[in-house]
């Protein structure tokens, strides 16, 4: 799919009365945002480039090859004061680019085809951009999972077994720790996952 690309904020397409553009994930981001979930994108240093305003849709790509991992619309601007916020004479972070997930595909991302990308951020044409939104389908229905993490864990009072558990929590995270999910009343269809996908937790198996 080729996709005409606007230079210039001015230039950006419309769809919708808001105009449509694309966002480019770093690796490293893309597994950020895959592993805990996020209700906005937060990016910052896109001074001297066209950039998307309030309102504006976007399409969430990784790289090598390019994905669509998500959709969203850009929120308000933030300003943030890097030293101290209430001295306006205090140096000025540029704007942060704020996207607010509407639609998530992490997990299954969508090949992008031959969308041409000019670098971080991108205006695309309404058409390529609904092309690519459409690539998406129908959202999965929503249901409940029961997610847990069981950690053996020595300590000399309940008190402190929890205090230690919270502490791995927030050392190890989810590229350490297995978390277990299944479905709310089919615990026997219980899946472990680590860094995001299924793995295989019973060493049994791997004989």
């Amino acid at each position: 799919m080729t996709t005409e690309t606007a230079h210039r904020a001015g230039e950006a397409g419309h769809a919708d009365g808001t105009g449509t553009w694309a966002v480019l994930l770093p690796a490293e981001r893309y597994e950020a945002e895959r592993l805990v979930h996020h209700d906005t994108l937060e990016m910052t240093g896109l001074t001297g480039v066209a950039r998307p305003g309030p309102g504006d849709q976007v399409a969430v790509l990784a790289d090598s090859p390019p994905r669509l991992v998500a959709l969203g619309r850009v929120a308000a601007p933030v300003r943030r004061h890097r030293e101290d916020a209430d001295d306006p004479q205090s140096p000025v972070e540029p704007e942060t680019l704020v996207v607010a997930y509407t639609r998530r595909a992490f997990d299954e991302p969508v090949p992008a085809g031959r969308l041409s990308l000019d670098g971080p951020v991108t205006a695309l044409a309404p058409a390529a951009f609904r092309a690519l939104a459409d690539r998406l389908g129908p959202p999965p229905a929503r249901r409940t999972w029961l997610v847990s993490l069981d950690l053996p864990i020595e300590a000399g009072t309940p008190a402190e077994a929890v205090r230690l558990f919270w502490s791995y929590v927030q050392e190890l995270g989810p590229r350490e720790l297995p978390a277990f999910v299944s479905p709310s009343g089919d615990e026997m269809a219980m899946q472990a996952f680590v860094l995001g996908a299924e793995a295989n937790q019973d060493p049994e198996e791997d004989d």
